[in-house]
């Protein structure tokens, strides 16, 4: 009962790689105990999903303290490593947007993540990672479309004792790391950890000769689990996470280096605080999941790129968001089985994103422009800098009801479920610019006249979004062996609509040229605004064991529709900003397939491999049709192999319980930077591998990443008629040491 009843037990090996490495004192012995989710249930393998699960031994071999690190493992889920910690982009099944709202969903601890500006941040103490492909809307709702990744963290009730992280490696990249878990009471418990990571950047800006992805975090996390009674369990866990960096590791096409003039970085803070409460009846459950987030950021670009002073972008922001979240769900072991919930949420953030232009933006992008439609009379600009200034306040909320029921019937399981979700966003903004310029006769010489511009705009603009997510599924027992199974889905999943406002600096650019009696002018309804993207997923898969559960096996196929496709681009007349658009239909059709076999004791083989045919079935810009063409920043590819054998000497020397040598691949690709796909990213792989030693209390592993140095580009894009890119990054070696006390 009482381990039923724990929502989020469960165990970390002591800092070891492997589990014969795991025993301690009698204070930290950690057996494995099962995670209780919510909502999906216990066991993955069961459903009639396309799922990974990762274990604590696997993430601590391949150092996994965050979800990109993560995704590497995962069949048909790519989050490229770019930009800066703000850009936490994720592909999966040919689905995924460089910027605005993810496709694919983050819970921490049963947590829902709301915004994705907080998805990227390392944290110590993962137990479990479990990816669920293909829509999970109806369940977990919003922005889960492409599917949602499941993070839970070690227990108080689970574990006692005091834990240490220390890890160096190249580019004087460094890890600090210490928790403590303790039980105040039998039934009370209580954790504590933080963790400073820090780097020099491996990229360096060749204008000013400093490395541009320099790095420094800090976070803590406090955990407490109390069990009042049998049939009562409460939790509650705040996590603190503070961040500055450089990243933006962009170089111009063709010249092979990284060159700008003006301050690339990120600073980010963000605070979230999750409460569980759970109550277990005769033949049902109650929990209701309670959360407060917050986020502070400022990032601040030289948004061309380059040494010429063109324009710099600051969009600083504030955000506060609360989630409700209640569950009710039958714990009866009859063949029928319910769950019912409604969630709701409330979004605010204010932001403040000014585009500062400076010399050569006014003479390339508005003199020039000028000029060249009014020869005879050219103008200058006052001022060699002005500032076009927005800001924004937006409130949104939403709220969904759910419900899925299962019916067994032999060797059958039917299941079906249906979400109603409804969302209504509201944007205030306030756009101004205040400058000026003289007019000259160009026979003459002499001054025409002196215009100024002063342009202060306010205005409001809402929307509002209902959206029927229904899903079906059949599962079929092979043989009546629960550890085998074959399924069939149809489920629809949804990303939600929002605002432009990275878009405002362009409108009131186009205002101004207006002013000037040239350019085009933006419908900010038409231009600001998006829809919700919309997919249907068809997918037909299985889970098998065989060999005495040596060998574990799943293998699925699928078909996804997507309409009212969000994607972003450069709308015609605009410099300095990009736009998310409902811009076509896409389809994707693809497979999945992960194979772990331990065929003795000590090694283990596994493999996962995603392939993902994304193409455009509708898409046509005003300048080209793009019809069949694969849709961009997807790949088509993606490959994880990993080997490792343990030599086990635990009837020797305590300092010296075993030894773990391993070895893996990751493998991605093709992938197309841009819709008319004539410039590509072709397949690359990067090997790793590793070596590890284990006592009693600690483990020590020597690791190396691209230890072949494979060159690739991690991203790619063209501003203001200029091509750029961020290399991959370079081979990697360092060293992890861990202990118990």
């Amino acid at each position: 009962m009482k381990k039923r009843l724990v929502l989020t037990a469960t165990t970390i090996g002591a800092m070891a790689l492997t589990a014969s490495a795991s025993t301690t004192a009698d204070t930290l012995n950690l057996q494995e105990v099962t995670v209780t989710a919510i909502k999906q249930g216990t066991d993955i393998r069961n459903l009639a999903i396309s799922a990974t699960e990762i274990r604590r031994n696997d993430l601590e071999r391949n150092g996994i303290t965050g979800t990109k690190s993560a995704a590497d493992m995962v069949p048909n889920i790519y989050i490229p490593d770019y930009g800066s910690r703000m850009t936490s982009t994720i592909y999966v099944r040919g689905l995924g947007t460089r910027i605005d709202q993810p496709a694919l969903g983050l819970n921490i601890d049963n947590v829902p993540v709301l915004c994705k500006e907080n998805y990227d941040f390392d944290m110590m103490d993962i137990a479990k990672v479990e990816m669920l492909r293909g829509p999970q809307s109806t369940l977990f709702g919003r922005n889960t479309m492409a599917g949602v990744m499941n993070i839970y963290t070690l227990s108080p009730l689970s574990y006692a004792g005091t834990r240490a992280l220390i890890q160096y490696s190249s580019h004087n990249t460094y890890k600090i790391g210490a928790s403590h878990y303790m039980k105040l009471a039998n039934n009370l418990g209580i954790a504590f950890n933080i963790l400073h990571n820090a780097t020099d950047g491996e990229f360096r800006n060749a204008y000013n000769g400093q490395k541009t992805d320099w790095e420094k975090q800090t976070g803590a996390r406090v955990k407490v689990e109390w069990m009042p009674a049998s049939d009562l369990f409460v939790s509650n866990v705040f996590s603190f996470v503070h961040s500055r960096e450089g990243g933006y590791a962009y170089e111009q096409l063709g010249k092979n280096v990284i060159a700008y003039n003006d301050t690339c970085f990120y600073r980010r803070t963000g605070i979230l605080d999750g409460l569980t409460i759970k109550r277990n009846y005769e033949n049902f459950s109650i929990s209701g999941i309670t959360s407060y987030q917050y986020l502070d950021d400022n990032m601040t670009l030289d948004q061309d790129f380059t040494v010429d002073p063109y324009f710099t972008l600051t969009q600083e922001r504030k955000e506060h968001a609360v989630t409700e979240d209640i569950v009710a769900r039958s714990t009866s072991a009859g063949a029928y089985s319910w769950l019912f919930g409604t969630f709701g949420f409330y979004r605010h953030y204010n932001m403040d994103s000014p585009v500062t232009f400076k010399d050569k933006g006014i003479s390339q992008l508005i003199e020039r422009n000028r000029n060249n439609a009014m020869p005879s009379y050219p103008i200058s600009w006052d001022t060699r800098d002005f500032v076009l200034g927005s800001d924004f306040k937006n409130d949104t909320y939403g709220v969904a009801l759910y419900h899925q029921s299962s019916y067994q019937l032999g060797d059958f399981t039917f299941a079906g479920g249906v979400r109603l979700d409804y969302e209504h966003a509201s944007l205030k903004y306030h756009s101004e610019t205040h400058t000026g310029y003289t007019i000259t006769t160009q026979a003459t010489g002499e001054v025409f006249s002196h215009e100024n511009i002063d342009i202060n705009e306010r205005g409001r603009i809402s929307k509002e979004f209902l959206q029927l997510l229904p899903k079906v599924s059949l599962t079929y027992l092979v043989g009546g062996n629960k550890t085998s199974s074959l399924y069939l889905s149809v489920a629809k999943g949804s990303k939600s609509g929002g605002f432009n406002t990275q878009m405002f600096s362009d409108v009131l650019q186009q205002k101004l040229m207006g002013v000037m009696g040239i350019g085009a002018s933006y419908d900010i309804d038409e231009v600001v605004g998006y829809k919700p993207e919309k997919a249907w997923n068809y997918e037909l898969g299985g889970h098998f064991e065989c060999w005495n559960h040596r060998v574990k096996t799943d293998i699925s196929a699928f078909y996804l529709d997507c309409r009212d496709r969000q994607l972003t681009v450069f709308p015609n007349g605009t410099t300095t900003g990009r736009v998310m658009t409902n811009a076509g239909k896409t389809r994707s059709i693809g497979a999945e397939f992960a194979i772990a076999v331990n065929p003795w004791r000590g090694t283990n083989f596994n493999v996962s491999y995603g392939y993902t045919n994304a193409k455009f079935v509708k898409y046509n810009d005003g300048k080209a049709d793009y019809k069949d063409k694969y849709v961009p920043y997807s790949p088509s590819h993606t490959l994880f192999v990993e080997a490792l054998h343990q030599f086990d000497f635990s009837g020797g020397s305590q300092w010296l319980r075993s030894l773990t040598i391993g070895a893996n691949m990751r493998g991605t690709g093709e992938i197309y930077w841009n819709e008319a796909n004539d410039v590509r990213q072709p397949f690359y792989c990067l090997l790793g591998a590793s070596v590890t030693l284990a006592g009693d209390k600690y483990s020590l592993e020597l690791w190396g990443k691209n230890i072949t140095g494979t060159k690739y580009n991690s991203f790619y894009f063209v501003s203001i008629g200029h091509t750029f890119l961020q290399r991959g990054r370079g081979a990697s070696m360092g060293a992890t040491l861990r202990v118990n006390i």
